[in-house]
C-alpha cells in the first residue's frame, strides 16, 4: 500500500495536461471525473457555496468530507462560485477559455438559464468538449424528469428482475445507475477528447442515466424481443432464477458457477450426484431445466463445509469463491500485492483511497491527490487566470 503526500501534483497519465472543468454534484459526475484527475487531469470543481451535498452524507472524519464525497472528489480543485452573481458567471467564463472539458449534470434549462448551455460555452472555447450530465436525454419526454439511483434503477426494469430472483421487487445494493453512468460518461468524454486530438473540433456529449441502465439491462435481458418480430419475453431467466444464490455448506456459504460443459463434467465427475442425467450433458439442455439444477446443487453443497468446497473446485478449476464483506476488502491479500489501496497523510488524518483499477505500461494512473476543503483552491485557480483570459 502505497503512501503519498496529501497534495500530490498532475502526474503523466494518459489525460495529463488536459483541464476539466467540473460543475457536476452528488456521484454520476463527479465519479467519471475523479477517474479523470487520477488519469492526471487537472479537475477544477466548482461548487456553489454551499457545496456539493454529497460532502455531508456518510461518515467523515469532519463535517463536509464524508466518504462518499472524499471517493469521488479526490484529487481535484475546489473553487467556489456563486454563478447567482455577475461575478461568479465572469470568473466561471474566464475559467472556461482555459478549459479542455466542460462537464455539468444540471437538467438543461437549468445550465441555460446560468448562461452556460453549449452554446454560450462554445463561443468562449470553441473546441471545448462540452459534457451533459442528464438523468434522461432532454431529446424525449421525461427530459424533465428528477432523477436518482433509487428511481432510475426502477425505470430500466432493475427492480423487476431482482423480483423475479427473490418474490418481491427489490433494489441492487448499491448505487448502480450512478456509477455505470459515470463510467459512460467518463467513456464518452475522452472519445470526443479523442476525435479533437485528430480533427481540432469540439463538440457537445450528452449522457442519459436512463439510456445508458437501459443499455446496460438489455445487453441479456433484451432476449426474446431483440428479434422483430419478437420470438420471446425481454428476459435472461438463468440470472433472475429463484434459486440462483451462494450456495448454503455445513457452516457457510460459497459462490460457485457451474456453468460451461467442461466445468460442469469436471464437477459431475468428482462429486457424482445422483440426481444428474444424460439430458444435463451440454449447456443448452442445463439451460432449460435451470431451475431445477440450482435447486438440486443447493441441495448438494449442504453435504460439506465451505473449506471442503473451495479445495475441491480449486482443483477442478471450477469458478468459486468464498463470500466477503465489504470490510474484508481493505485486507485482501491480492488487492495488497498489486498495490490497490494508497495512503494518505491529510490534516484530518489518513485516509485509504479504493485506487486506480487500471493499468498502463508507459503512462499509469493514481489516486491524484486528496479531496479539497470546499473552496480550497478558490484564490490559487481564479488568482492564476489572465485579466482578460
Amino acid at each position: 500500500m502505497a503512501t503519498a503526500s496529501a497534495r500530490s501534483p498532475q502526474h503523466d497519465g494518459p489525460l495529463s495536461g488536459i483541464r476539466v472543468v467540473d460543475l457536476t454534484s452528488m456521484v454520476f459526475g463527479p465519479y467519471a471525473t475523479q477517474i479523470m484527475a487520477d488519469m492526471g487531469a487537472e479537475v477544477i470543481k466548482v461548487e456553489p457555496p454551499s457545496g456539493d451535498d454529497t460532502r455531508y452524507i456518510n461518515a467523515g472524519q469532519e463535517r463536509g468530507l464524508g466518504s462518499i464525497f472524499v471517493n469521488c472528489n479526490r484529487g481535484k480543485k475546489s473553487v467556489v462560485l456563486d454563478l447567482r452573481s455577475d461575478e461568479g458567471k465572469e470568473a466561471l467564463r474566464k475559467l472556461i477559455a482555459t478549459a479542455d472539458v466542460f462537464i455539468h449534470s444540471m437538467r438543461g434549462k437549468a445550465i441555460a438559464r446560468l448562461g452556460f448551455d453549449y452554446a454560450a460555452v462554445s463561443a468562449i472555447r470553441p473546441d471545448i468538449v462540452y459534457t451533459n450530465c442528464y438523468g434522461f436525454s432532454r431529446r424525449g419526454p421525461y427530459a424533465d424528469k428528477p432523477a436518482y439511483d433509487d428511481t432510475i434503477q426502477a425505470e430500466c426494469g432493475i427492480p423487476h428482475v431482482q423480483g423475479l430472483m427473490n418474490g418481491e421487487p427489490g433494489f441492487v445494493a448499491t448505487i448502480m445507475a450512478d456509477k455505470i453512468a459515470g463510467l459512460t460518461a467518463l467513456y464518452a468524454t475522452t472519445m470526443a477528447l479523442f476525435h479533437r486530438q485528430r480533427t481540432g473540433e469540439g463538440q457537445e456529449v450528452e449522457v442519459g442515466m436512463f439510456e445508458t441502465m437501459a443499455s446496460f439491462m438489455l445487453v441479456e435481458h433484451a432476449g426474446g424481443k431483440l428479434f422483430d418480430p419478437p420470438i420471446g419475453p425481454a428476459h435472461y431467466h438463468r440470472v433472475a432464477s429463484s434459486h440462483r444464490r451462494p450456495y448454503r455448506t455445513k457452516d457457510g456459504h460459497v459462490a460457485a458457477l457451474i456453468y460451461n460443459d467442461r466445468h460442469w463434467n469436471a464437477f459431475t465427475e468428482a462429486v457424482k450426484p445422483d440426481w444428474v442425467t444424460p439430458e444435463m450433458a451440454k449447456l443448452a439442455d442445463r439451460a432449460r431445466q435451470i431451475d431445477y439444477i440450482y435447486q438440486r446443487l443447493g441441495e448438494t453443497f449442504l453435504t460439506r463445509t465451505t473449506a471442503e468446497w473451495l479445495d475441491l473446485l480449486g482443483t477442478l478449476n471450477v469458478p468459486a469463491a468464498p463470500l466477503r464483506s465489504t470490510d474484508e476488502l481493505f485486507e485482501d491479500p491480492h488487492l495488497e500485492a498489486v498495490g490497490f489501496f494508497e495512503e494518505f497523510d491529510t490534516e484530518q488524518g489518513k485516509v485509504r483511497y479504493p485506487g486506480v483499477p487500471t493499468w498502463f505500461s508507459k503512462t499509469p494512473g493514481k489516486v491524484a491527490g486528496t479531496t479539497p476543503q470546499l473552496g480550497r483552491d478558490t484564490d490559487e485557480v481564479l488568482g492564476s487566470l489572465e485579466p482578460n483570459a
